[in-house]
């Protein structure tokens, strides 16, 4: 395979109807690094069982007015936390794959953020791919890829993510099929 696919810049993930790997089976992914050496991204529509109390009480945080839940972000580094939000992050701290969403992996910025009341996402783990591999998986007819929706990350709700992504694409679950091999 030649180049990098269409989806080498940033964008949105969105896992084949057909996609049965537990761990992306039904996902949406934040995909905000990608170039020859592999990928990076994490899951944002799918929860865990922790909270954002937990957190803000590990760190000595004021704690939050509603209750937040932390998400899956993948199945890598589970124990590391990355978190997209709406403000920039200077480049050695983070990613800014697209205006209005950043990423990093900040205690500092996960402060101020909470500080203002901005809206977030807090990813436990993120999901990487070696080089060529994410390239395969599309190829292969895994994952559609979207441009990066603000509204899709800040407003709309976890359990809508999903149907809201393929309807950026003007799609909806049921009319998808895709052909290749699709990972167990």
């Amino acid at each position: 395979m030649s180049g990098l696919s269409p989806a080498a810049k940033p964008g949105i993930l969105i896992a084949s109807p057909q996609l049965r790997d537990p761990n992306f089976a039904g996902t949406v992914v934040l995909l905000w690094h990608h170039d020859s050496e592999g990928a990076m991204g994490a899951i944002v529509n799918r929860s865990t069982h922790v909270d954002m109390s937990a957190v803000t009480e590990q760190l000595a945080m004021p704690a939050l007015p509603e209750p937040k839940a932390i998400l899956f972000g993948g199945p890598v580094q589970q124990d590391n936390g990355y978190l997209v939000f709406s403000g920039p992050v200077d480049e050695r701290m983070g990613w800014n794959p697209e205006p209005g969403v950043s990423i990093t992996a900040s205690q500092d910025v996960l402060e101020k953020v909470l500080g203002k009341g901005e809206p977030f996402l807090l990813c436990l783990g993120y999901s990487g791919w070696g080089p060529g591999q994410l390239e395969e998986e599309i190829e292969g007819g895994s994952w559609l890829y979207a441009e990066i929706d603000p509204a899709l990350l800040f407003k709309v709700p976890l359990d809508e993510r999903y149907e809201y992504a393929l309807g950026l694409l003007g799609l909806n679950k049921n009319q998808i099929w895709m052909m290749g091999p699709i990972s167990e």
